[in-house]
């Protein structure tokens, strides 16, 4: 199947209030990679009142406390589908509160639990210190293996039953500062502390998330032709470096 021939569809999750730290970088780089191999894109921004319809990637960014409580309360009312889009293999991407959102809850200090979504089996619980810095961190699915980013969180995240880390931290803290891990994964759902922004600095795993949706949408995987990425790598190259 050429890919001149294919499309994928793209939603991005109420933009106008969680986007931190360049998170619309990521839509950026998977709107162009797609584009850059004549892939057809259909792009939609969701915010507060709008409906969802069935999209093959799915992207909610980082955001503040109150704009977390905004977007917890209308993606819960969005949950059972996206639950069934989750089972359909779409790919979602949920960078730091996007992310708390995807486990089952998120417990600020002194305010109310904010209900996740349970696309995964997670939960986050405010911590007493804010983890900032960059990282780096180790998949066992990616070539290259290295994931890198900057994080700015105090949120505390554990992963239960099924959901399986997105990597090993290697430099700095990652979901909880104890346990090594960072980000989680289950099904086609990943979520990320890792801002600044996250996809343009680790090409390879963006053209992961678009082989997995090219795969939802069309029944069979695809791979997808490489891009000149020399340019990409030597700077994720150098975030490693830097880092240490």
């Amino acid at each position: 199947m050429g890919e001149k021939n294919l499309k994928i569809s793209i939603a991005h999750l109420y933009p106008k209030l969680l986007n931190l730290y360049g998170d619309i970088g990521n839509i950026i780089t998977l709107k162009k990679r797609c584009e850059w191999r004549y892939i057809e894109v259909e792009f939609e921004n969701i915010n507060i009142g709008d409906s969802i319809k069935e999209h093959d990637i799915y992207f909610v960014g980082g955001g503040q406390d109150k704009q977390q409580e905004e977007v917890a309360d209308e993606l819960y009312r969005q949950k059972d589908f996206l639950t069934e889009e989750r089972d359909r293999n779409a790919v979602f991407l949920g960078i730091c509160g996007g992310y708390q959102l995807f486990g089952h809850y998120y417990q600020p200090h002194n305010k109310d639990r904010l209900n996740g979504i349970s696309l995964m089996d997670a939960y986050t619980v405010a911590g007493n210190t804010r983890f900032i810095g960059n990282v780096t961190a180790r998949t066992d699915f990616l070539e290259p293996q290295t994931l890198v980013g900057f994080e700015n969180h105090s949120g505390l995240t554990f992963l239960q039953g099924e959901t399986k880390p997105l990597a090993t931290v290697e430099v700095g803290n990652g979901n909880n500062g104890k346990d090594k891990t960072e980000g989680g994964r289950y099904k086609n759902v990943f979520g990320t502390y890792l801002h600044g922004s996250f996809l343009p600095k680790n090409p390879h795993f963006a053209d992961y998330m678009i082989e997995l949706a090219l795969e939802k949408r069309y029944g069979e995987k695809i791979t997808l032709t490489p891009l000149d990425d020399k340019l990409e790598l030597d700077t994720h190259k150098a975030l490693i470096h830097k880092a240490y």
